[in-house]
């Protein structure tokens, strides 16, 4: 753990952004998260076996080493923690109309001086509710939630298991939904605290037993519902729970349990089971909590939106009393001691972070001392800090003899500033015109989501910069033109869009081998996609332009590079009806100018076991055949059978190398606009040919 010191976030369309003046640690969740990070390898393992056979199953197809750099890559991603924000509005982007800055509202923010959030994740905090009362809400929301799938009757009897702040605060709600509450803990002085709110409880650390003091309690009949908000591995809450119900009583399952149930417990009296999800309805919808679609009130009545006002409306009535709940105060500056006080203090409940009133809003960060550049390598600026920019781009930037000299995300800044820390990078920033506005900046990468390719191409080749755009070089037809008068104005800039296969060493070879050839090619390159759920954004059309123009353009790259001749003509199918998606599984038959011919098979319906990647050239009686980029073999060649590498080769490395060196040296691109564009055209037509059933000439 550390406290770091990160750019201000930049607010977008709409989203919120808000100086925080108090924060809640949830001491269940984020404990975990704590302790999980803190243990070993083997702990991890033993916490996580599906993530285990993850691991295996990618060590089956990518090899060993790649596999644990993935891994360890994944483990050293930071993560901002808490979720329980108050704090006053600062600025609101575009579409945010019901919000104005000086606003006190709370958010699932980040234990963080300055957050930015999406307007459904922020609602006002009324008059007469202080900012450490409001710093509740969301995990308020989190029990409130939990009540909504019991669906409580006036007079029933409810049994919580945990008396940590969900529970207590879970028993309060209860209470004043007009229900009898039965709490169940370990800590005396919480079911104490919860007894004050009206509840009876059950001790376990005095040994008494769940099962017979709710039996008790309900005259032998059990009781209504359970709700589970305990944070333990045991499998036996579920038994006692089940155990302490009626016939056809519910459990909702808020916390994290064992969950090796036992069928009897729950077919003898047909209970129902269920688990919630956090705050309410919207939770993990991106279309929600990060694109403002809020569902209609007539047909989802309680969203995790209306959950925070319902939370805020019961603090600002007295209907939910929070103030006992508060145990201690940190100030952030001392929050890892705050901590050390959830980890062993079992007397810690309602931890409050307190904030500086000032803050400094820069969105700006040295991390490391400026470098002296050596002779004619070229100064970089890199926006995107996601994970291919960290797990590919940045690592083979880092070995050339470039000055890295800026790293700009948006979104998040930990990740950020913890990139710019690896990589040695001068500045973390979170404003990317910062980099174009830097006249000693020659050359920019953009590693950003596709949607936005088109517009840092053209803004940092009018800012007169050499520009390296992680492919597809755009995702609409319609902003081509724009690139090319881009391009046009700057004859002596780099472009060069990612396509590295061409530059793998085993593309390498297979040119080589086909040097002097007679004839044109057939050439068949099937990609073992894997699937992809349809609310990931690479299949958004207006962010990541489907997999194809995505993704598929990489391989009509390679074939019309081995080819050594444009694309002219595009014909595709997609399989028929039935499939959620159906653009990632497709044929392509591309022609080529001399004559060859390719077909890209993108299928995403394939086994993982199997292959991603595999290239047949047929050329003068003769085959070569391309497995993953770990080995080529030939058919048919004299003095040559195999070419193998030690690990999949897919040529980062080597384009990025090149570009650099072509960005010291000056002179002609390494790739030719119009190929680029020629390539761009091939992937808009393979859509368009697809849906249509036509050939697209190009």
């Amino acid at each position: 753990m550390e406290i770091a010191e990160v750019p201000c976030p930049q607010v977008g369309a709409g989203q919120v952004l808000i100086q925080t003046r108090a924060s809640l640690i949830s001491a269940g969740t984020e404990r975990m998260l704590v302790e999980f990070s803190q243990a070993n390898l083997i702990q991890k393992a033993r916490q996580q076996p599906d993530k285990v056979k993850q691991v295996l199953d990618k060590m089956k197809t990518d090899g060993l080493m790649p596999t644990l750099e993935a891994v360890f890559r994944k483990l050293d991603e930071p993560m901002p923690l808490g979720y329980c924000n108050a704090g006053v509005v600062l600025e609101v982007g575009s579409g945010v109309t019901d919000l104005q800055p000086g606003d006190r509202v709370i958010s699932n923010g980040n234990h963080a001086e300055v957050v930015c959030v999406p307007r459904n994740l922020v609602a006002k905090i009324p008059d007469g509710v202080t900012d450490e009362q409001a710093a509740f809400t969301v995990l308020s929301s989190i029990a409130l939630q939990g009540i909504r799938l019991v669906q409580p009757t006036l007079g029933e009897r409810v049994m919580v298991f945990g008396m940590g702040l969900i529970g207590i605060i879970t028993t309060q709600l209860l209470r004043a939904s007009g229900c009898d509450v039965l709490g169940v803990d370990f800590n005396s002085q919480r079911l104490a605290m919860a007894e004050k709110f009206g509840a009876k409880t059950v001790d376990l650390s005095k040994g008494a037993d769940p099962i017979a003091a709710a039996n008790g309690w309900t005259g032998e009949q059990g009781v209504d519902a359970v709700i589970i908000t305990a944070a333990a591995k045991t499998d036996e809450i579920m038994h006692q729970a089940a155990e302490s119900c009626r016939k056809r009583g519910r459990i909702v399952l808020v916390g994290v349990v064992g969950l090796n149930l036992r069928r009897d417990d729950f077919f003898k009296k047909e209970i129902t089971f269920q688990v919630s999800a956090s705050y309410g309805p919207g939770r993990y919808d991106e279309n929600y909590e990060q694109m403002g679609q809020d569902y209609p009130l007539g047909f989802v009545r309680w969203t995790e939106g209306r959950n925070f006002q319902a939370v805020l409306g019961a603090m600002a009535s007295g209907g939910l009393n929070v103030d006992p709940l508060i145990t201690h105060n940190y100030k952030l500056d001392d929050a890892l001691s705050a901590y050390d006080k959830i980890q062993n203090d079992p007397s810690a409940l309602g931890v409050i972070l307190e904030y500086p009133q000032q803050v400094e809003q820069s969105t700006k960060v040295q991390v490391t001392a400026p470098a002296s550049k050596k002779a004619g390598s070229g100064i970089v600026g890199v926006i995107g800090a996601g994970n291919f920019s960290v797990s590919t781009i940045l690592p083979c930037l880092k070995k050339t003899d470039a000055r890295l000299k800026y790293i700009c995300g948006k979104s998040n800044p930990p990740a950020v500033q913890h990139a710019a820390k690896k990589f040695e990078i001068e500045n973390a920033l979170t404003d990317y015109e910062r980099v174009l506005a830097d006249g000693e900046v020659d050359t920019v990468f953009i590693v950003t989501g596709h949607h936005t390719h088109a517009k840092f191409v053209t803004e940092a080749l009018a800012a007169g910069k050499h520009v390296f755009v992680e492919k597809p070089l755009c995702i609409y037809p319609e902003d081509m033109p724009d690139i090319a008068d881009a391009v046009a104005k700057c004859p002596d800039r780099q472009v060069m869009v990612g396509f590295n296969r061409r530059y793998s060493p085993h593309t390498m070879k297979i040119k080589e081998l086909l040097v002097g050839r007679g004839g044109p090619l057939t050439m068949n390159m099937t990609v073992n996609a894997g699937d992809i759920p349809a609310d990931i954004w690479i299949q958004d059309p207006k962010r990541g332009g489907g997999r194809i123009i995505g993704e598929g353009c990489h391989f009509m790259d390679l074939l019309s590079y081995i080819a050594e001749s444009p694309i002219r003509s595009v014909s595709a199918m997609m399989v028929g009806d039935g499939p959620a998606i159906r653009e990632d599984k497709m044929s392509i038959i591309l022609g080529f100018e001399d004559g060859s011919v390719g077909t890209v098979n993108y299928f995403a319906n394939g086994a993982k076991s199997y292959p991603k990647e595999t290239l047949e050239v047929f050329s003068d009686g003769r085959v070569l055949r391309l497995d993953n980029f770990r080995k080529t073999t030939g058919y048919g060649f004299k003095g040559f059978k195999k070419f193998k590498t030690t690990r999949q080769d897919k040529g980062h490395a080597a384009e990025i190398a090149g570009f650099i060196q072509r960005v010291k040296e000056g002179g002609e691109p390494m790739i030719e606009y119009c190929w680029l564009e020629n390539i761009t055209r091939a992937s808009f037509a393979a859509v368009e040919s697809a849906r249509e059933r036509k050939t697209v000439e190009l």
